[in-house]
């Protein structure tokens, strides 16, 4: 991506270190568990609802290993400049976006934490995942993400990073035109969960979005360059639930899904990709997925 000469956000908050208040890091019983924390969760609104939808709830404090909090790793300032580029730029699409259809966009702050930090959603883990939390209107990212999402997820590259941060976005777009205020009176004629639940249309929604960044910031400053296209597919591809739960425990169950499969996530990135129109970005109102 060509983002070295671009402006870097002012909405950075860079909590690395603060030692996140002294509470316990998330315990998981097992390899498979990891995948299903970090693939399965990564991308949620609220890491709090997301750890009840898996089944059993989450581990008892006294079983499994223990995820350990990482300090900041070799090379994470140039990562630092990297998210707060791409950030700046969801901020100049969106700002835009927004003006154009008569209304202000209000920027989100990402937090960069290493370990664990308090949000308004409850306490943030590395174990949990990137998640934008709506009651404080911000992102919570701890940058050794991105050595799982690589290492283990076999998703790795800049835009690979750049869509993880433009999906989040999305979710505070959606907080910003009232989505998910709307989709709370869906809960009563949709399933929480499962194929066509509310949060996967939620989770498709916000890849949608993502696209949509990246087709508007391509078209206005030429961003991409050859194969970044290809690593944000991959990536969508890499975090879809019947892919994580296949890994996890070697078949998938689509009752459970929170956030699409594979298929659906690169359909729905790639809609927004295409258009850069978040009027092609409704799934609520497509009866298929």
């Amino acid at each position: 991506m060509r983002l070295d000469d671009e402006r870097q956000s002012s909405n950075i908050e860079d909590r690395r270190g603060s030692g996140g208040g002294g509470r316990a890091p998330i315990r998981i019983g097992s390899i498979g568990g990891l995948v299903l924390v970090l693939g399965a969760l990564y991308f949620g609104v609220d890491p709090r609802l997301v750890l009840n939808l898996l089944e059993g709830g989450a581990p008892s404090a006294g079983s499994g290993s223990m995820v350990a909090q990482q300090g900041p790793a070799p090379g994470n300032d140039a990562q630092k400049r990297f998210i707060s580029s791409v950030l700046a730029s969801t901020e100049d699409v969106w700002t835009s976006y927004f003006q154009q259809m008569g209304r202000t966009y209000h920027e989100p702050h990402l937090v960069l934490f290493s370990g664990g930090e308090p949000s308004g959603c409850g306490y943030a883990q590395t174990s949990v995942g990137p998640f934008y939390c709506p009651a404080d209107h911000k992102v919570y990212l701890d940058l050794a993400f991105f050595q799982e999402l690589q290492g283990r997820l076999g998703a790795g590259g800049d835009f690979a990073k750049a869509y993880v941060v433009a999906h989040e976005i999305g979710h505070h777009v959606q907080n910003e035109l009232g989505i998910m205020q709307q989709a709370q009176t869906q809960r009563s004629s949709l399933s929480e969960t499962g194929e066509g639940g509310v949060s996967v249309r939620m989770e498709l929604q916000a890849d949608c979005f993502a696209g949509v960044w990246a087709k508007r910031a391509n078209d206005a400053k030429q961003i991409l360059q050859t194969g970044d296209v290809e690593q944000g597919m991959n990536a969508a591809a890499a975090v879809g639930d019947d892919r994580l739960q296949k890994m996890a425990r070697g078949y998938a169950v689509p009752d459970s899904f929170t956030h699409g499969t594979s298929a659906q996530r690169v359909q729905w990135f790639r809609r927004g990709l295409n258009s850069g129109d978040i009027r092609q970005c409704n799934t609520f109102g497509s009866p298929s997925l």
